[in-house]
């Protein structure tokens, strides 16, 4: 009995520091996995909001504020990218190393190498519930309310440039020339209607915005300028010509953005599940509701599922360096979440039941991942990628040999070529 204790006494602390040590192979792959996932979703979207800002005339700083707001929502599929690319590459480490099968030859089961995996699992588990429960609608919101006031003018959007733009009510505005960020105005031509057919015409070389002291009138201050003044009623236009002129800019009165929660996207968990409670609401709202309700519960219990497909996939056949796992974990994991969203987009609008469109999938996914953990964990000598790899070896051989051919006879035909 003593000899037990001892043993067990020295390996519990062996297993400890192990843990520790696994912690440290999982990590760094899973951050530097999910910055790279998050900064390539947001690439495509922010060269699309430069485009948009700059076409609105808004400062560049708004670009940064509304990826900044919709980077929850491209989290919500980095996450789990990260934590299973933290695991496969932690593993396949060790299976390259022999670690693992050093761990395996002393007892350790694939199980007991589960239980760090499973804590990082558990944590941004929670994470991404934080972030598609809660986080995501307000931030979703708050990028709609950016694009809103950045049509609306709010924003301080500057005059574009060779266009007509409309200043308050019967002003018309183009400019020429802008300079100092829309301090500095070149080549001006306005013209402002008035009542009782009245209409002014100015032409100006240079102009300003200034403030008053009322916030919904600007002055517009013309320099080296010609005015021409119709009063209507078939009298004769006046024209003059001027060193300075002040024009006074009624701005148009601004409307309130929308309240949230509009649309699915801007209503966190607990209000979606009000809304598939609440017998008021109609069934398309509840149908609605519900398909987003229950795809954001399976963002965040697929969490639970990456642990067995990143150990089962990390693991090469015997006397094979193949990243093949690494490729169909990927492939999987992308899949499932464009499933979901499908399912999710056909659940909202009736075609099939939102509940089965979301946990349908899940389950399968689910399945799936643990027959593969099943093969390499209980099967002797089990690989779940062996026969995938085997294929992809011939394929590429016979590609290899292809290509090999092709170089042989180019060559033979130069050589032709330079004999004759």
């Amino acid at each position: 009995m003593s000899t037990s204790r001892d043993w067990t006494e020295t390996a519990l602390p062996t297993l400890t520091r192990f843990d520790r040590y696994l912690a440290r192979a999982i990590i760094v792959p899973l951050f530097s996995s999910l910055v790279i996932a998050a900064m390539l979703l947001l690439l495509d979207r922010m060269l699309r909001l430069f485009d948009f800002v700059m076409n609105e005339g808004g400062p560049v700083s708004v670009v940064w504020r509304m990826l900044g707001n919709l980077l929850p929502e491209y989290l919500s599929l980095g996450i789990p990218i990260g934590v299973m690319m933290g695991i496969l590459m932690a593993f396949r480490k060790f299976a390259l190393s022999s670690e693992l099968d050093a761990l395996r030859a002393v007892g350790i089961s694939y199980n007991r190498l589960l239980r760090v995996p499973f804590l990082f699992a558990i944590v941004f588990a929670l994470v991404n519930f934080g972030i598609v429960g809660f986080l995501q609608p307000v931030s979703r919101y708050a990028y709609e309310n950016l694009r809103f006031e950045l049509r609306s003018g709010a924003l301080g959007a500057s005059i574009k440039v060779g266009e007509f733009a409309s200043l308050g009510k019967g002003m018309t505005l183009r400019v020429e020339e802008s300079q100092k960020q829309g301090a500095d105005l070149r080549g001006l031509f306005v013209r402002a209607e008035g009542k009782d057919g009245q209409s002014l015409a100015v032409t100006a070389a240079r102009g300003t915005f200034l403030s008053t002291d009322d916030p919904d009138v600007i002055l517009l201050r013309l320099t080296n300028g010609t005015l021409v003044h119709n009063p209507g009623k078939g009298e004769v236009p006046r024209v003059l010509s001027f060193d300075q002129h002040d024009l006074p800019v009624n701005l148009p009165a601004m409307t309130n953005f929308r309240k949230r929660g509009e649309g699915n996207l801007e209503k966190t968990l607990p209000e979606l599940g009000a809304t598939i409670l609440d017998g008021k609401a109609t069934p398309e709202a509840r149908r609605d509701a519900s398909a987003t309700f229950n795809r954001r519960l399976v963002q965040c219990l697929v969490m639970f599922v990456l642990p067995f497909l990143a150990v089962a996939l990390a693991v090469p056949p015997k006397r094979s360096t193949s990243a093949l796992g690494v490729f169909i974990s990927l492939i999987m994991l992308v899949t499932f979440h464009k499933l979901t969203e499908y399912g999710e987009r056909m659940g909202s609008i009736g075609r099939i039941d939102p509940v089965l469109a979301q946990w349908v999938p899940f389950i399968g996914f689910f399945a799936l991942s643990l027959w593969l953990y099943r093969i390499l964990a209980y099967v002797p000598g089990g690989q779940p990628i062996g026969a995938l790899d085997r294929w992809f070896g011939k394929i590429g051989a016979a590609v290899s040999g292809l290509a090999a051919r092709l170089v042989r006879r180019e060559n033979w035909r130069d050589d032709a070529l330079s004999a004759g």
